[in-house]
């Protein structure tokens, strides 16, 4: 192996010790501090990482590990650093809640870390056996997670249902991709390609390959009509790994969908643009609707994020330069806005509040003015209001839209974006209109405070000065 191989691996090896470490930490010593400190120098250690596979990257292109099955380009760092990201929200909102529900054990970060190793190799394998691998370990992390709290009988009934059905999912993906490993003989994406392309897209062992590894990763974003495990999973989880859930796992399968379809097999879209494009209008439309009527506001979320799912297919759907820049606009600044509102219902659970209602954000303005109105400008941004975040993800999608002539899916799509102004608002009249029930004081610790107040910081910012974002993505995505 080479330094570059060991660079490559670097941050998933870094991962996975930390992870062995934190179970042994909290073995020996039951000190849950020492365990949050240990995972933040973990997580610094992995930013030290990425900063030296981008400075390689930009020095000399993109590298791989592993003879050829895992490789460092544009994608996988973008892709990994908003999962870290994610990881590091995780931490900040998860202590206080962890003690509120009398689950605080060492085997929570460490299985965290474990799905954030997984995640790694989903976004960068280019080999259907790493890329499996790397599934299906990020997925048995987060069955762990979203049943964490086991005297939770409805969060024990969430991770079923979504072990249940993400083994079925796992299942499309895995005939998917032994067909295409049939077809070509190989597991390299590479190799993959060539043999598609010789075949042709309408080759009948080349349409099922595609489209049953498609429908399987469709699941994993909660894509409708694939999505009838994420109400259930976001609403039993703990509140902590709903957003984490929310987040990293879709941004990483969308990163495979991205180097899968867009990047590999750009040649088979008559095949595969069609399915995306039914599942985004499906995803706007029940995602929509759904959330209008949702009192639980896991639940709300958890419809909200299936229709933005359909907002980032579209971006698939337009298929130009500005649309992947528009994708990966999306990804950060969804994952930023929607882990800031999470933190929001983290701070929620609190002594005889579980925080899930809607009723339960009542009076919060006059309670707790900071935490609302800063709630108030992540809705927004989530409801795509300038000059939020928000704003500028929809508008590269919708312009990617219009300069492909997808007029009538632009139209829809601003159509469901103004039905989403009423769903955020209704949280908004909540907090602004209602009175307190309760002046029990919300669980804002240092971890929530800190990633709520960054969540909004980056938002803004990001509105009013995207082109920072813009100039780093430039360039697409190998």
């Amino acid at each position: 192996m080479t330094a570059r191989d060991y660079l490559a691996l670097l941050p998933p090896l870094l991962m996975a010790i930390f992870g062995c470490a934190t179970l042994l930490v909290d073995f020996v010593t039951r000190h849950k501090r020492s365990l949050v400190l240990l995972n933040v120098f973990g997580l610094v250690l992995m930013a030290y990482a990425y900063v030296r596979q981008w400075q390689t990257l930009s020095a000399h292109g993109p590298f791989t590990a592993l003879q050829g099955a895992v490789t460092v380009d544009s994608l996988a760092i973008f892709t990994n650093s908003v999962i870290w990201l994610a990881t590091a929200g995780l931490l900040g909102i998860s202590y206080r809640y962890l003690e509120f529900v009398e689950e605080h054990r060492g085997e929570y970060y460490a299985v965290a870390l474990f799905a954030q190793c997984g995640m790694y190799f989903m976004t960068a394998s280019v080999d259907l056996v790493a890329l499996f691998i790397g599934l299906e370990l990020t997925a048995i992390s987060f069955y762990i997670l979203v049943g964490f709290t086991r005297r939770d009988r409805q969060a024990n009934e969430a991770a079923l249902k979504y072990l249940l059905l993400g083994a079925l999912s796992s299942a499309f993906v895995v005939y998917g991709f032994s067909l295409l490993y049939g077809i070509a003989g190989s597991t390299a994406l590479s190799t993959i390609s060539l043999a598609v392309r010789q075949r042709g897209a309408f080759d009948p062992f080349v349409l099922l390959g595609i489209l049953t590894a498609t429908v399987g990763l469709l699941f994993k974003i909660s894509a409708v009509p694939f999505h009838t495990w994420a109400p259930d999973a976001y609403e039993g989880a703990p509140t902590p790994v709903t957003a984490y859930l929310s987040v990293a796992s879709k941004v990483a399968a969308f990163a495979v969908l991205i180097r899968i379809l867009w990047l590999d097999l750009p040649f088979a879209r008559p095949v595969w643009e069609p399915v995306l494009a039914a599942a985004a209008i499906l995803s706007l439309t029940i995602g929509s609707i759904a959330a209008l009527t949702q009192d639980r506001l896991k639940r709300l979320f958890a419809y909200s994020s299936i229709a933005h799912a359909g907002y980032i297919l579209l971006g698939f759907v337009a298929g130009t330069p500005l649309a992947l820049r528009g994708v990966y606009v999306y990804l950060l600044i969804y994952a930023v806005m929607n882990f800031g509102a999470f933190a929001v219902l983290a701070s929620l659970r609190r002594h005889g509040i579980f925080g899930d209602n809607l009723s339960d954000l009542r009076g919060l303005s006059q309670s707790h003015p900071t935490h609302a109105a800063l709630f108030v400008v992540l809705l927004l941004s989530l409801a795509g209001m300038p000059p939020t975040a928000g704003f500028i993800a929809k508008y590269f999608i919708f312009a990617a839209l219009i300069e492909t002539g997808h007029i009538a899916l632009a139209v829809i799509a601003a159509v469901y974006a103004a039905i989403s102004l009423y769903i955020y608002f209704r949280l908004v009249r909540e907090m602004y209109l209602s009175r307190a029930e309760t002046r029990e004081p919300i669980a804002a610790s240092l971890g929530v405070r800190l990633s709520l107040a960054l969540a909004t910081a980056i938002t803004v910012l990001l509105g009013v000065f995207p082109e920072p974002l813009l100039h780093l993505l430039a360039g697409g995505s190998r």
